[in-house]
């Protein structure tokens, strides 16, 4: 089991790093403005939120501190899932995994800032899905991936 949390703690560690690493570097180019990636498709640009997933939650009182409790809870739960009989599956160490690295990521900024970095927005004409970042897609992805080892059943 120790060997486990070490393994689940390498993985989220090294994601969050990289999730700040990557924060810092588009500070740093995305201060002048936008850059389009794909034209009338894909951007990035400097989008600040306070709230959770797709901003909710933003702009309540104390919600600062709420999401920040929520995510102490999400990442113990996580370490007690790592830690049990569900953990011992691999897959389920890398998704559990990816959900700790893309919390711990987006808790530094919470705490740091207040608010979170998003920086990559995908859009077609007038529809905007909501801006995200590399934490919250490795939340995403692990989400997912959790849900496929579940029912597939073999965990």
């Amino acid at each position: 089991m120790a060997r486990r949390l070490v393994r689940l703690a390498v993985i989220a560690l090294i994601l969050a790093a990289a999730d700040q690493a990557l924060k810092a570097w588009m500070l740093h180019l995305l201060t002048p403005g936008p850059v389009s990636l794909i034209q009338d498709h894909a951007r990035l640009i400097l989008v600040y939120n306070t709230g959770a997933a797709f901003g909710s939650f933003a702009g309540l009182e104390g919600s600062r501190w709420l999401l920040i409790a929520a995510t102490l809870t999400a990442l113990g739960l996580a370490v007690w899932v790592a830690a049990g009989r569900l953990g011992a599956a691999r897959g389920m160490l890398w998704a559990l995994g990816l959900i700790c690295g893309g919390a711990l990521g987006n808790l530094v900024d919470r705490v740091r800032l207040g608010k979170v970095l998003d920086f990559v927005d995908l859009y077609w004409g007038a529809w905007h899905w909501p801006a995200f970042n590399l934490a919250d897609a490795a939340i995403t992805l692990g989400g997912l991936y959790v849900a496929f080892l579940l029912l597939r059943g073999k965990t």
